[in-house]
């Protein structure tokens, strides 16, 4: 009896397993037609990538008399690379889409890989500038969008809030936006990965427990990148409402 459970138990994993995979396929190939349709560049380029790649290494192959024991590497290699060049510039279009629109930077947050504390809209305003509080092994991290004559201001104000309760933590703030001094959206990410590392994973937690005490204040933003074409107005009402 046992082992005909485990049995239908590993079918339904194996079939949950090819539903998952093509589903990613979909995704994928909806992505690929959605940007070869606003990237006219993309189908040229990654031929282009495919075909440099494994001419290079069916080339070396040659030099060594192995050239068609490498040419199935070479192809493998090409197409890899060619998946790369698709995957980056979906990104490039993806964050220059967001850049500028209320809620991209909380979006960009979100999407971060790895242990991170994101807590967005700390504090905010009705005109939609808001503070994201980002806690990991940097210390913390405040990030403002909106307009920059008054995150300085918000920024500053959250900052001195935090550092009565963090003490001697690390904190960092930045500001997105494409002026001087700003962190491009698409740059966000890595930019704060590349803060030094200052605390041991018992510690975060522990600073994740003091700040979830102080809460938020202010207007909370819609999650996402609000759409080009949405009427303001009507959404700085919706968040006075809250």
């Amino acid at each position: 009896m046992a082992q005909k459970q485990d049995r239908e138990a590993a079918k339904e994993a194996k079939k949950a397993k090819k539903a998952e995979a093509k589903a990613k396929r979909r995704q994928l190939f909806q992505a690929f037609n959605m940007q070869r349709k606003e990237d006219k560049a993309l189908i040229p380029i990654m031929a282009g990538v495919f075909l440099l790649v494994a001419g290079v290494v069916f080339g070396l192959g040659w030099l060594i008399g192995l050239q068609w024991i490498l040419l199935p590497v070479g192809l493998a290699f090409g197409l890899l690379a060619a998946v790369i060049v698709f995957g980056r510039r979906v990104q490039r279009n993806v964050y220059g889409k967001a850049e500028g629109q209320p809620g991209a930077a909380a979006w960009a947050l979100d999407n971060m890989r790895g242990r991170w504390r994101v807590t967005p809209t700390v504090a905010g305003t009705t005109q939609l500038d808001a503070v994201h509080r980002v806690i990991g092994r940097p210390g913390v991290v405040l990030v403002a969008e909106g307009a920059p004559h008054r995150v300085k201001t918000l920024l500053a104000q959250e900052k001195k809030r935090i550092a009565r309760v963090v003490g001697d933590t690390p904190i960092y703030d930045l500001i997105v936006g494409t002026e001087e001094g700003q962190v491009p959206l698409r740059r966000l990410q890595s930019r704060i990965m590349k803060l030094p590392n200052n605390l041991k994973p018992a510690q975060i937690d522990a600073l994740e427990t003091r700040l979830s005490a102080l809460g938020s204040r202010g207007a909370q933003l819609p999650k996402g990148p609000m759409p080009q074409g949405a009427k303001m107005r009507n959404v700085q009402r919706t968040i006075r409402r809250r």
